[in-house]
């Protein structure tokens, strides 16, 4: 039986956040709807504090590779179209 576990790495930008807490507010809301929407783990692992960036990864379990980039294709168009308030400065993909 095999499995793959993929890791996505997206760095994110909010021109429009004046404020941790304006941040927080937006990725609080992206979070759970990733999580929703995808089944998946997502965390903010980079730049906490700093108010218009922040560095994001989501972990996929699946029974093989095309699955897991599928996934991370589906997250990332997901991500671009929520983000009413920030880009995707950055998205790195690790399929193990």
């Amino acid at each position: 039986m095999t499995h793959r576990l993929g890791v996505l790495s997206l760095e994110l930008h909010f021109p429009a956040a004046h404020s941790l807490k304006e941040k927080r507010s937006i990725l609080k809301s992206l979070l759970a709807k990733i999580r929703a929407t995808f089944n998946v783990s997502v965390a903010e692992v980079g730049h906490q504090e700093v108010w218009q960036r922040t560095r994001l990864v989501v972990a996929v379990v699946s029974g093989n590779g095309v699955e897991v980039q599928k996934t991370f294709a589906a997250i990332t168009g997901f991500v671009e179209g929520a983000l009413h308030e920030g880009i995707i400065l950055e998205a790195t993909e690790e399929i193990f």
